[in-house]
């Protein structure tokens, strides 16, 4: 495929840094281990005459006195079988375990992202990137089939210097009301419009073009798009029935303009075009006229023309060709500057219009001028190496000296939504970068019709469409034209970064925009410039690329990802997207007219471009709000556990002692802690999914990774340490004072066994403390955890084993007779809660997070709306999903029901006013309070 890349593997941010996290604790366990290695060499050194060591009676190596390098390798290395825990193996099985349910149950059966009138539901590709699109800053777009709706529709056109068609087009009405003219819309004068056309103008209609100043032009327009194609015609030779298998809805539409002018192209055979001609040599008459396809010179996004050689019955030989109108432009011969200046002039209007844009152009061909140049033409195409760029060369001998015709123009609407969309993405913190192949004007006119650009923007416009460069162009001199492109962009670039620079540093001074077309950007990209590039780039709030291939965009979207190491997210419907989809750190494909290539290359892929908002500000960051917590916990649980094994050492004169029984170590990742953090990672969430709409400022946290920095690992790990101090040293400092019901002192297995009960209780209830939502699972999860533990020791302190394994039997039944044990289990995880207790009284209070304070406003309002879902309530994931599908109507599909929160949260969104005035954190601290959420439904 042209301009393809190698498909890249994906990992996401968060699992690079998750990574990093994981050589912190092994380091961490290095030190740990090393430090007892130091202590057992020293401590073996004591005149403990009473432990013997070195008598004969005890030849162990790891107690032998006389050479301690030795004892502290060997203790070296049973610490580190020891305080394995702290390495959390089940961390990566149990975040690929909730990436994949986010993935499969919520992403994929979210009804706010399905499309009905397509009956395409949102498709998550992968799982590995869920986290990645809560923090995506940079988003690349395609602008046809992505922001648009690829549907096209022939609209207007000018034919030898005359413009055609009186149609008021989308974007003509969107500049109107935002100079605030008012525009009348004429009703249209054809009685049914076929699908693909919309040109309103008798002038052209049922053989009126005759009465034309131009009709020559007329008919060499008309033929042009006949036959000027790789349609097929499918179905009945009819112009009702007959349907057209395009390559692109551009090229459809073209034919089925033509077959609305009169010339009804009706079938093909490998070497013939047959056209159904009306009103040709004179009003009323029709004739079916075969015309000899000699040549076919195709399309690519590199030629940006497609050229055919046809012979006409007569034995006319014609080249037809249509294409961009610089490349067209270009190879036009010389003289006809007037029809030239008036077509350029009209091809601008268009644009401005954000009309898709062709120019058409002919060549009569003498026979032995044609015989030559096929000869060259057989050689290049049976060539085994080097066919395309032989092709090439060999088109550029024929595709000159041409004759301009006219240009069309067609329209293709804006998706719906996408202001909307693009709107709430900006507001999000994300900067979005349309990459187009349309023109200039075009783009530019695109771009405010979706919001991207507005007037009280700065714009700041580098375009190869000035006076200077065409001048230096129709010298001839390529290599005087590359170094003059070269210089006018570095002064450009220059020019627009030193004003840029300018605004910023005004408090009010306006956002910026960047517009840049593809020749200057070919020199822009260049490794001298691309750091100017990309720094005048990361000052705008929205960059238009127009004119750009498929590789431009795949290397702009490069620069920012690798140059700027931000997290970029392009979203694309065609081929032509498939190497920026693949560039960016997360690929969306959208599906729609121009094939499945994006979709299967995409990580994940939706049916229209407004469902990325709930991609990103629902999922995404539910998503990375989850990882983050799973990460972090799984970090502090198992932290907290090991580091009570710690402390013991040192009370063991760093022998290497095991403080807790090998089961209660091997299941307490695979039993006791297990479930709740699933829950966690599949039903938090901090504020429900319209306020995360409502507000999408939240989702600024994710760009800034607010939670999961080093400061956050720090936070955790310190109290870790306290927690961990408080259990071993309450429980050991107590343990010497409680007796059993027999009057003896608890003995080591008793002691351990309480401290390990009262770490399960503690890390346990500590998930609880993170959460912002409660639901019937976690009671579950975590009462079930528990209990689970009890269960368990219960049964193991009850077998009776070997001699040498007996250290747990009974022990559950002593401690639950006595009072002590009881006094302990409620005390002990209360002090250890008790400072993160006060900590996230503190942080709530003074320094409270952005959904904080979401949630502080909104605390007290109570959903009134019938049939409210919010995960919290006491519905099952299943239920809700079914509860959701029955909402729905029986015969039309809506777009309500999301299977996870509140049905019809999409019209509530469009009926709040923007956002609320930003709130202090003394504000909040007013209102805020630490009392246990009601369970009342509501919108949390």
């Amino acid at each position: 495929m042209m301009n393809s890349m190698k498909i890249p593997s994906k990992r996401s941010t968060l699992e690079k840094k998750l990574d990093k996290l994981i050589i912190a604790l092994f380091s961490a366990l290095l030190c740990m281990c090393f430090l007892g290695a130091i202590g057992s060499g020293i401590f073996i050194n004591e005149k403990y005459y009473y432990l013997q060591f070195g008598s004969s009676k005890n030849s162990d190596p790891q107690s032998n006195p006389d050479n301690r390098f030795v004892v502290a390798v060997l203790t070296m290395f049973t610490l580190i079988t020891l305080y394995s825990p702290i390495i959390p193996i089940s961390l990566y099985v149990s975040v690929e375990m909730i990436k994949f349910i986010q993935s499969n149950k919520f992403i994929n059966n979210d009804l706010h992202m399905y499309h009905a009138e397509s009956n395409t539901p949102a498709q998550a590709r992968t799982s590995n990137l869920n986290e990645e699109l809560g923090q995506v800053e940079y988003i690349f777009s395609d602008k046809t089939g992505t922001l648009t709706r690829n549907l096209m529709e022939f609209f207007k056109c000018s034919i030898g210097g005359e413009i055609y068609g009186t149609g008021v087009s989308e974007i003509e009405m969107g500049t109107a009301q935002r100079i605030g003219l008012k525009v009348e819309v004429k009703k249209s004068s054809t009685e049914a419009r076929e699908k693909g056309f919309n040109f309103d103008d008798a002038r052209l209609m049922r053989g009126a073009w005759r009465n034309e100043p131009n009709p020559d032009s007329c008919r060499e327009f008309f033929r042009c798009l006949a036959i000027c194609h790789t349609v097929l015609p499918e179905g009945e030779e009819t112009p009702e029935k007959i349907r057209y298998q395009a390559a692109s809805p551009d090229e459809s539409a073209l034919v089925v303009a033509a077959k609305n002018f009169g010339f009804f192209f009706y079938k093909r055979t490998p070497t013939m075009i047959y056209v159904r001609e009306s009103h040709v040599e004179k009003m009323g008459k029709i004739q079916d006229v075969p015309y000899e396809i000699l040549n076919v010179l195709e399309f690519n996004s590199t030629r940006k023309r497609q050229s055919v050689v046809c012979r006409y019955p007569e034995g006319r030989l014609v080249l037809y060709c249509k294409g961009a109108d610089n490349v067209i432009y270009e190879r036009l011969q010389d003289g006809d500057n007037d029809l030239r200046k008036r077509t350029r002039e009209h091809l601008e209007q268009f644009g401005a219009a954000g009309l898709r844009t062709l120019c058409l152009a002919y060549r009569d061909l003498t026979p032995d001028m044609y015989e030559k140049w096929n000869e060259k033409f057989i050689q290049a195409k049976s060539s085994l190496r080097d066919r395309e760029k032989k092709l090439d060369e060999v088109a550029e001998l024929i595709e000159k000296d041409l004759v301009l015709i006219g240009c069309t123009a067609i329209e293709d609407k804006l998706q719906e939504g996408v202001p909307e969309c693009i709107e709430t993405l900006s507001r999000a913190g994300i900067k979005i970068w349309v990459l187009t192949g349309d023109k200039l004007e075009t783009a530019i006119n695109i771009a405010y019709a979706c919001k991207l650009i507005n007037n009280s923007m700065k714009q700041f416009i580098i375009s190869s469409e000035t006076d200077a460069i065409r001048e230096v162009e129709d010298r001839g001199d390529q290599v005087a034209l590359a170094r003059f492109m070269q210089e006018t962009v570095q002064n450009e670039l220059k020019r627009c970064y030193e004003e840029a620079q300018e605004h910023l540093r005004s408090v009010s001074g306006p956002k910026l925009a960047l517009i840049i077309d593809g020749k200057c950007l070919m020199y822009a990209l260049d490794p001298s410039l691309r750091v100017m590039l990309l720094n005048l780039s990361l000052n705008c709030s929205s960059v238009v690329c127009c004119r750009v291939s498929p590789l431009q965009k795949a290397q702009v979207t490069s620069l920012v990802r690798k140059g700027a190491n931000r997290i970029t997210l392009s979203i694309g419907d065609g081929a032509n997207d498939v190497s920026m989809i693949q560039a960016a750190h997360v690929g969306v494909g959208i599906s729609g007219q121009e094939g499945m290539q994006a979709v299967m290359a995409s990580d994940f892929a939706v049916a229209q471009f407004r469902f990325l908002a709930d991609l990103l500000l629902v999922h995404g960051r539910w998503s990375y709000l989850r990882i983050c917590k799973v990460v972090t916990y799984f970090y502090y649980k198992n932290l907290t556990f090991t580091l009570t094994q710690f402390w013991f050492t040192f009370r063991t004169g760093f022998s290497g002692q095991r403080f807790y029984d090998d089961w209660f170590q091997s299941l307490y990742n695979v039993m006791f802690t297990a479930l709740p953090v699933i829950v966690l990672g599949l039903f938090e969430k901090d504020v429900s999914a319209s306020l995360s709409k409502k507000y999408p400022e939240l989702y600024k946290e994710g760009i800034r990774n607010t939670f999961f920095k080093w400061r956050v690992v720090v936070i955790w790990a310190f109290f870790a340490i306290y927690q961990s101090l408080v259990l071993y040293y309450f429980v050991i400092a107590s343990s010497t004072k409680g007796m059993n019901s027999s009057g003896k002192m608890f003995g080591l297995w008793d002691v351990s066994t309480m401290a390990f009960t009262c770490v399960v209780v503690t890390v346990n209830l500590r998930l609880l403390m993170m959460c912002n939502t409660i639901t019937r699972w976690h009671h579950i999860t975590v009462g079930g955890s528990i209990l689970l533990w009890f269960i368990f020791v219960f049964i193991y302190s009850g077998i009776s084993l070997p001699k040498e394994q007996k250290n747990i039997y009974l022990v559950i039944y002593v401690l639950m007779s006595t009072f002590y044990f009881y006094l302990v289990l409620l005390l002990v995880p209360v002090a250890a809660l008790f400072g993160d207790f006060i900590y996230q009284g503190i942080q709530r209070w003074f320094f409270p997070y952005d959904y904080q304070i979401v949630q502080e406003i909104h605390r007290h309002e109570i959903d009134s709306r019938m049939g409210l879902l919010e995960i919290g309530n006491e519905l099952t994931p299943e239920e809700e999903r079914s509860y959701a599908i029955r909402q729905l109507p029986g015969q039309k599909s809506k777009h309500t029901g999301f299977a996870f929160d509140s049905p019809g949260y999409e019209s509530f969104f469009a009926s709040q006013a923007g956002v609320s005035i930003p709130q202090k954190a003394w504000d909040v601290a007013r209102r805020a309070s630490m009392k246990p959420r009601s369970k009342m439904p509501r919108d949390n």
